[in-house]
């Protein structure tokens, strides 16, 4: 599928200007991402040089794994604007969640407010290990609920690999896909770039997120591409600016 004599460009340079990150985690401490401020600040000076201008920080709410919280939230990224300089200020824009869907999750849709990207879009997550019950059923929960839902890195699901319908049925219903960047240069495998390349094909991916937790993460920008369709890809990026806060 992937040509070893095919010239592709390193992902970093397909970075549109003006690049607006809607998926990242960031804020210390608060999860399995950044932990100290001082990796916060290197990964955000080490993204801005990469072409990203703003990010939006979506820590996981996952009880019994990260107990968090929109308060705990909030606090935490308000601490971390404090503590930044003026540039990084201007690039840290906005905080929501990237919201585990399990058990736990309907009853927190029906008792609170979910913290949004923008407006009513909600990202979500699936565990790698097993799918959850009654997918569609919690997508068009959420849909009642006002909210439109972004289904995070869809092509990290293994399980769906072999039933690829699933992603056509849930797009019928009006679920977004949020494709993760470094799915493009085979970071996570040659079959999550085999799906994402797929899923860039039949024009499923609405937006794109790095999903950065560390600087290893930041350095693989610098590979190159291993994709078919650069051009969707590129699409998908731009459609980014949509969440322009």
């Amino acid at each position: 599928m992937y040509s070893i004599f095919q010239k592709k460009p390193k992902l970093q340079d397909l970075i549109p200007q003006g690049y607006i990150d809607i998926h990242s985690h960031i804020l210390p401490g608060i999860d399995d991402g950044v932990q100290t401020i001082e990796q916060t600040i290197e990964i955000m000076e080490s993204l801005m040089s990469k072409g990203f201008t703003k990010c939006i920080a979506t820590p996981h709410i996952n009880p019994g794994v990260w107990n968090n919280n929109p308060e705990i939230i909030k606090n935490i990224y308000q601490q971390t604007k404090e503590s930044l300089q003026y540039n990084q200020q201007r690039m840290l824009v906005h905080c929501a969640s990237e919201y585990m869907i399990n058990d736990t999750f309907i009853p927190r849709l029906t008792s609170e407010p979910l913290m949004p990207l923008k407006d009513n879009y909600v990202l979500v997550e699936l565990s790698y290990v097993n799918p959850p019950l009654g997918l569609s059923e919690i997508m068009f929960e959420i849909i009642q609920k006002g909210y439109q839902p972004i289904l995070a890195h869809p092509e990290r699901y293994l399980y769906y690999h072999r039933n690829v319908i699933t992603y056509e049925n849930l797009r019928n219903m009006g679920v977004m896909f949020q494709l993760n960047l470094l799915s493009s240069v085979g970071y996570y495998g040659p079959a999550v770039a085999k799906i994402a390349d797929l899923l860039l094909k039949e024009n499923y991916i609405d937006f794109v997120g790095s999903d950065i937790h560390h600087m290893r993460h930041v350095q693989a920008f610098e590979d190159k591409i291993i994709i078919k369709y650069e051009s969707q890809l590129q699409n998908a990026m731009a459609k980014n600016a949509f969440f322009s806060i």
